[in-house]
């Protein structure tokens, strides 16, 4: 059985699809994730449109521990393809095998355990390492960039904490995988930019406002101008 997600973070889906597999009694072993490319605007997804998982899934975490529902949350985030059929795998396993919780020792639970704390480091390692650089765009705004290369899916979880700390009205992190920019404490998602085409800690202004230019200005709006 195929089950489709709308991305490679898509823990409100996952949380939906195995409310309804388990519902239906459907083994782990008959089920094969697919993740599918985000589809139409990119939203922060700290917004309650782009968060908010619905009722039924909410229902789903009830009958699991707490603390596997937090383990979910960085297991997504891993770069490994099979990480939703581990999680999908344990949650059958936690409904099935209550004493499942009290095994420390359990080869599932011990992976996605290391998994969420390979997230973890590099969701730290991404805020200690990542520098911003100040310029000003042709319209003489101010402008910090900034690029980067997680191991993992962490941008999305990671862009918020940047939010509260970089103190200008503007700026931009760029990854290879997906970039983000803040505009007035928005918080928008752009394309990825290949590694080779990032400008790195030695590029220069027209390098960065290039990059800039080709992720974000197609998608200016009047308003963040003013």
């Amino acid at each position: 059985m195929e089950v489709k997600l709308a991305g490679q973070t898509d823990l409100a889906g996952f949380r939906s699809e195995a409310r309804q597999l388990l519902a239906h009694q459907v083994p782990p072993d008959e089920v094969q994730w697919q993740l599918e490319p985000p589809v139409g605007p990119f939203l922060d997804p700290q917004s309650p449109q782009a968060s908010r998982p619905p009722d039924g899934a909410r229902a789903a975490t009830a009958i699991v521990p707490a603390s596997f529902t937090r383990l979910c949350e960085f297991v997504v985030l891993h770069r490994d393809p099979a990480r939703f059929a581990l999680l999908y795998r344990l949650l059958w396993r936690l409904v099935h095998e209550p004493g499942l919780r009290n095994d420390p020792l359990d080869a599932d639970m011990l992976q996605a355990q290391h998994m969420a704390h390979a997230v973890r480091r590099d969701i730290h390692k991404m805020k200690a390492n990542l520098r911003m650089h100040a310029l000003r765009d042709a319209s003489g705004r101010d402008l910090q960039v900034g690029c980067y290369e997680p191991a993992h899916h962490v941008v999305e979880a990671v862009a918020p904490w940047f939010g509260k700390r970089i103190p200008a009205a503007r700026w931009a992190i760029f990854t290879p995988e997906r970039s983000v920019r803040c505009v007035d404490g928005a918080l928008l998602y752009g394309p990825g930019v290949p590694s080779a085409q990032l400008p790195g800690p030695d590029g220069s202004n027209a390098d960065w406002l290039a990059c800039y230019a080709r992720v974000f200005a197609p998608h200016d709006r009047p308003a963040e101008h003013a």
